[in-house]
């Protein structure tokens, strides 16, 4: 280390410098030892507390694996200001005493204030701590035996460059420094200026077809899965421009998208974005899909298609996750203009669940609970809370829901970019070019075209070739049908202008999985030939290919042996387009005991020879009809009719759709309770009133009838009431019933009010029930003493009742 010679600490047989480093380095490596030495003082700020941290590290250990420091959601860049947590761990059965943390700017030497990014949070006193000598850095509270520990880190502004998060780990007397590795993770900062909104420089139009593929599965995402309820709701979206914004992270969501987002409808954000007028292209509408994941060979994924130009060349969709408080996935502003001028050949993007902003709850049927004020839009993370279905403790990347797919099927116009992306693009455009020209009745059925034969001219002459299609049915006599043989002009083979031995060849399908869950595989894709070459050469172009791929490099304890994969089913379709599978075995769990994440089912395309039937001639889709019910949720539903006679063969085309419809919560009137009995006179003689209550047990909502009144009163009379003093007849009678009353007290049988009782005195009135509006108190009289002789319904204990608070609220 660079240390001066000197005499060695007694017992350690180290060097007292070197203890006194172990103690700048972390606490826990101090408490190993027992020594009292002040650091050299050399003067200067390079020579300060923080800078020998960092020479130290200089010192390390190579090759060790057993520590790791992880940034939640493993980002490759941060972002100015954001802030993330920061995990250091040890590797069962490892364990670490203490620990060091610092944030460092790339190719600073860590002697100055200003070398040091962002700012530290404590999560947690009791286990961490900022040092004292070095404030920019974290370290362990106590020394003891730990695995883990966790801070947040909040990124430095912008402008800052790339940041080292490094960490020293002490465990027993042995210090473990990282340079490069598992305890150093180099951030830099976001390029927030990589997508930019520019204007479009492309010509003509381009035609897009958008498929969503829901991968949201209890086997893939089990934690809480709402097995009965799950479902994707109607998409909703549009192509437009770029002064129009659907949504956007950091943006608040507008009614429309709450409205998707909370209740999954999208009647108002399609009134949102008709409103916009010509910045809208096209309006993209999808079903919805219940349950939310079903096998390709069961249902077509959902589709559509739109049109984009040079003003409104983005695409925005979104479609919410159900049930869940807020949750959506889709796309923002995706740009399908090229820098070329040219337009996007396909986008394959895996989607991730997104926050609106609008509701609080954490699980997928939380309760409805309002975020006021309104957040903004925002993507899940693994932290989020406990309770989420997608939490994940050590901050790992959620496991994408869905995918979408936009592919480009033609281009209209005169195209700036006259170089064709690749073959399909040209087959994509002539075909389409083909069906702009082909003016084919509605009413004449014709089989496909067959290939076209060999030239009529074996040299470079010209000469002509044909093919032909079969009018397989006339459903409209008086409307002539077109010719049924096709003629072109063509030349020898090796004479044409273009190379007739060109192979026509499919896209890539997409890769299959890692043929491991665990370390290092391989993974191939494959393509089929969609054209022979006209000469009659075969085709050479590889139709598979192979590459290696790495899963889970570290291969963890969550991770799981597989078998191989079994043979592919047979194709789902005997023509056409179909869906084949196959599966594989899980040959062991993984050893920490939790779920498999493997794949153990594939499902892909398969192309069988072309079908002949006779196509179904439909009407257009009627618009919807109204919802069922005139508040709440409801149904409606939309017809087409079949055009082509029965006769022609069997239609399996779907004549109705029916969707969820949501209107205004329906009002709900106010509930209240059955009238008290009435109380007792408030007088013991003259007038007086008498009340009965009734309590409110549900209140309107909705716009519900409002609550009816909850005290009624009525007069009553017990007894006239003498007044005045003159009547001394009438003294005396009083008096002697008095004394007649007292004397039959104790016996059991008498006129009085409680014969065979004696009662204590009422006691205080309760507190109202209510502080408006009108509510109850109540006040009882208790037996005190009840002779042998009483009667058990003559003797029991009195209760009174009375009005109170009856102002209205």
């Amino acid at each position: 280390l660079g240390f001066s010679p000197g005499p060695l600490l007694p017992s350690t047989g180290l060097h007292p410098r070197f203890v006194l480093l172990l103690c700048f380095i972390s606490t826990a490596a101090c408490n190993t030892f027992a020594f009292t030495e002040e650091p050299s003082d050399r003067g200067g700020k390079a020579d300060g507390y923080c800078s020998r941290v960092l020479r130290a590290q200089s010192n390390r250990k190579e090759g060790n694996s057993e520590f790791r420091l992880r940034v939640e959601g493993d980002p490759e860049s941060y972002q100015p200001g954001s802030t993330y947590r920061v995990t250091v761990t040890a590797a069962s059965p490892s364990y670490f005493r203490g620990f060091t943390l610092i944030a460092l700017k790339d190719g600073a030497e860590g002697d100055k204030d200003e070398d040091y990014a962002g700012n530290f949070q404590i999560i947690d006193e009791e286990e961490t701590q900022f040092m004292t000598n070095c404030p920019p850095a974290v370290t362990e509270s106590t020394p003891r035996r730990r695995t883990s520990i966790q801070v947040f880190w909040t990124a430095p502004p912008s402008g800052s460059g790339c940041v080292f998060l490094k960490a020293s780990i002490v465990q027993k007397r042995i210090i473990y420094f990282q340079d490069e590795g598992l305890l150093t993770k180099k951030l830099c900062e976001r390029d927030t200026t990589d997508k930019p909104l520019l204007d479009c420089c492309a010509c003509g139009t381009a035609k897009y077809r958008v498929t969503f593929y829901g991968n949201w599965s209890e086997k893939i995402h089990p934690k809480d899965y709402p097995r009965r309820a799950n479902h994707w709701s109607a998409i909703i979206g549009s192509s437009h421009s770029k002064n129009y914004v659907l949504w956007e992270y950091g943006g608040f969501a507008s009614e429309g998208v709450k409205q998707v987002a909370e209740l999954g409808s999208p009647v108002k954000m399609e009134e949102e974005i008709r409103q916009k007028g010509d910045e809208v292209l096209t309006v993209i509408k999808m079903k919805a899909q219940w349950p939310a994941w079903q096998p390709l060979n069961v249902r077509a994924a959902p589709s559509a298609e739109f049109s984009v130009d040079r003003t409104r060349h983005l695409m925005s969709f979104l479609t919410m996750l159900g049930p869940s408080p807020d949750w959506n996935v889709g796309l923002s502003a995706e740009d399908l203009c090229t820098k070329e001028c040219g337009w996007v050949q396909k986008v394959v993007q895996d989607l991730i669940p997104w926050d609106a902003g609008t509701d609080s709850g954490v699980s997928y049927e939380s309760p409805n609970k309002p975020t006021v004020p309104q957040d903004k839009i925002r993507p899940l993370t693994s932290l989020d809370h406990p309770q989420s279905p997608f939490y994940d403790p050590e901050g790992g990347a959620i496991t994408p829901v869905a995918r979408v797919m936009v592919e480009r099927i033609a281009r209209k116009g005169e195209q700036c970019n006259i170089v064709p992306d690749n073959v399909d693009d040209i087959v994509a455009d002539i075909a389409q070019e083909e069906k702009e020209e082909d003016d084919t009745p509605e009413t004449c059925i014709y089989s496909n075209w067959s290939p076209w034969s060999a030239c009529s001219s074996a040299t470079c002459e010209k000469g002509k070739r044909m093919r032909q299609r079969m009018l397989k049915a006339q459903l409209d006599l008086s409307v002539p049908c077109p010719h049924t043989q096709d003629f072109e002009p063509c030349m020898g083979p090796g004479c044409s202008d273009e190379d007739a031995s060109t192979c026509m060849m499919s896209e890539w399908i997409t890769w299959s999985p890692c043929s491991v869950s665990c370390g290092a595989g391989t993974r191939s894709r494959e393509r089929y030939v969609k054209q022979f070459p006209d000469d009659g050469s075969i085709c050479t172009l590889p139709t598979e290919e192979t590459e290696n791929c790495v899963v889970n490099e570290e291969c963890s304890p969550s991770s799981c042996l597989v078998t191989e994969w079994g043979e592919w089913d047979v194709c789902s379709a005997t023509c056409g387009l179909g869906m084949k599978r196959r599966e594989r075995m899980v040959k062991m769990p993984p050893a920490d005991g939790s779920i498999c994440g493997a794949e153990v089912l594939e499902v892909e395309k398969c192309m069988m020879p072309e079908c002949h039937t006779i196509p179904c001639l439909l009407t257009p889709w009627s618009d919807w009809s109204d919802c069922s019910v005139t508040c709440g949720k409801g149904l409606r539903t939309r017809q087409r009719m079949l055009k082509s006679p029965v006769e022609l063969g069997e239609c399996t085309e779907e004549l109705e759709q029916v969707e969820k419809c949501m209107l205004p919560e329906c009002p709900i009137d106010c509930v209240v309770s059955e009238w008290s009995e009435w109380s007792e006179c408030n007088k013991s003689c003259g007038k007086g009133h008498t009340i009965r209550t009734r309590i409110v047990m549900l209140e309107p909502q909705f716009g519900g009838d409002p609550c009816p009144e909850g005290v009624q009163r009525k007069k009553c009379k017990i007894r006239k009431c003498n007044r005045g003093q003159g009547n001394s007849d009438e003294k005396k009678r009083r008096k002697e019933q008095r004394d007649k009353r007292r004397s039959k007290q104790g016996r059991a049988e008498g006129n009085s009010e409680h014969p065979g009782c004696r009662m204590r005195p009422w006691s205080s009135w309760t507190e109202c029930t209510k502080i408006c509006g009108g509510g109850i108190q109540e006040r009882l009289m208790t037996v005190k003493q009840k002779f042998k002789t009483a009667q058990l319904s003559s003797c029991k204990d009195r209760k009174e009742i009375r009005a109170c608070n009856v102002h209205p609220c």
